[in-house]
């Protein structure tokens, strides 16, 4: 892994001085120059610069204004100023204004050197105590979800609640929800919470592997199987298991599903005894059990073992006023791992995201934003910025349910994927961001037909 130097702006209006920073900063270093203030400010609007090297003597924008400049916009950019010996006590005064300390013409290298680093040591303190505080709030936002709206307030309760017990859950939810989330959570607050936590997600499991997957096999029990498997319930032994998309389920795995959960034995494929197991069963579906029962899909005796307690996840258009903090969430995360410097967006931008009825939930949000941060030009994110993207409407609200208009306009968004891709459901699932077999999923759970392109 290639280590990232770190960026050193140095500014002064003569050229050889540059040439001298550059000749002496560049072992060790990034190094970007300006001639200007005006210069120095747009070079640190658009890269993430550790430290700058700042000449008091400047034309037209003097050495002064720029640092406050500069420490209005970046209060924890340190800045080294550098004066003739002259001016020592105009550098002095500089410190008031947030300098961190000041060389003076001629300097000696290797005080530069020293300098630079005790300078970039106490930044990389502030950055981990920053990192520490957003930890700390990121651990009270309650198990990685972020919101505080009534409908989040209600499944925080349910979850504190239900998380002590061994009651098998079924949690309900759209696509992009963030139904694990709720499985981690109830896992970690159970007194199986030092055992493991297994997730499985049903949709990815080729229908004649799901046995071998769920139960594990013996050596020889058929063709491929070299060695014996330990299967995903013998794993989470005393934990949980988590069955993501459960709908998916096979028929025949539906029955032997229903005696493991009635029996607590299991049975690996090709053995010949039962393997007793501790294990409390969690699942998640985003289909309509009832219609799926009603279409002998799923059997009515397990929907109801796996539904003892349902738990609803609201869908993000529920709950608007956790958008604003999602969106600083994800700012703030997609700063650090792409190394930019959005400072969020304008009213009328994040209004126009407040206004979009967000089909997807909290996955499309987080896709979004990163397409915002990654192509951001300044620290504001801007209407001009944002894809077209179609607003909620009261005509929306009243042509129907609310559940018939969201499932029309998902209709809408993936006919316009397939239709752009020829019908290839991989290529739109590339554009909607989700796996090939969600989106599979979803088209079978609105009813639309599809053919394996």
């Amino acid at each position: 892994m290639t280590v990232r130097k770190p960026i050193i702006l140095a500014i002064d209006d003569e050229a050889d001085m540059l040439e001298t920073y550059r000749s002496v900063l560049k072992k060790n270093y990034q190094v970007l120059t300006a001639a200007s203030g005006e210069a120095a400010l747009k070079i640190c609007h658009s890269q993430p610069v550790s430290l700058v090297l700042l000449d008091i003597r400047l034309p037209q924008m003097d050495g002064i204004t720029v640092l406050k400049k500069l420490r209005d916009d970046e209060p924890n950019l340190n800045i080294i100023m550098v004066t003739a010996s002259k001016d020592v006590s105009s550098a002095v005064d500089t410190i008031k204004l947030g300098a961190f300390d000041y060389v003076c013409k001629p300097f000696d290298v290797k005080e530069l050197l020293a300098l630079i680093e005790k300078a970039l040591e106490k930044q990389a303190l502030i950055q981990e105590n920053l990192y520490l505080k957003e930890s700390l709030a990121a651990s009270s936002a309650y198990h990685d979800f972020i919101g505080r709206s009534g409908p989040m307030k209600k499944l925080f309760g349910i979850i504190e609640r239900v998380a002590p017990t061994d009651s098998t859950v079924l949690i309900h939810g759209e696509s992009g929800t963030g139904k694990e989330l709720v499985a981690r959570a109830l896992h970690q607050q159970s007194p199986r919470a030092n055992k493991p936590f297994i997730a499985v997600n049903c949709a990815a499991i080729p229908e004649n592997l799901f046995e071998s997957d769920l139960f594990g096999h013996e050596r020889g029990a058929f063709t491929g199987a070299f060695d014996r498997k330990i299967g995903k319930f013998e794993l989470a032994n005393g934990g949980t298991l988590f069955l993501d998309e459960i709908g998916c389920m096979p028929a025949p795995m539906q029955a032997k599903l229903l005696r493991v959960l009635e029996d607590q034995v299991i049975e690996r494929v090709g053995g010949e005894k039962g393997i007793p197991i501790d294990v409390r069963l969690l699942s998640a579906t985003n289909i309509n059990f009832e219609k799926h029962i009603q279409e002998g899909k799923f059997r009515a005796d397990l929907y109801y073992r796996l539904n003892v307690i349902p738990i609803l996840l609201p869908p993000l258009r529920e709950r608007n006023e956790d958008i604003p903090l999602l969106i600083d969430h994800f700012i703030k995360r997609f700063n650090k791992t792409l190394n930019k410097k959005v400072k969020g967006l304008t009213q009328p931008a994040l209004e126009q995201l407040l206004a979009y009825a967000w089909p997807g939930n909290v996955r499309e949000l987080q896709n979004m934003v990163e397409r915002l941060v990654v192509l951001a030009t300044g620290p504001m994110i801007t209407p001009e910025e944002l894809p077209l993207i179609p607003k909620r409407s009261s005509h929306d609200k009243v042509a129907g349910s609310l559940k018939a208009n969201v499932e029309s306009f998902e209709k809408d968004i993936i006919n316009i994927a397939l239709d752009d891709h020829q019908g290839n459901i991989s290529q739109a699932a590339k554009d909607l961001k989700l796996p090939r077999t969600s989106l599979i999923t979803r088209m079978k759970a609105l009813g639309m037909e599809y053919s394996e392109k």
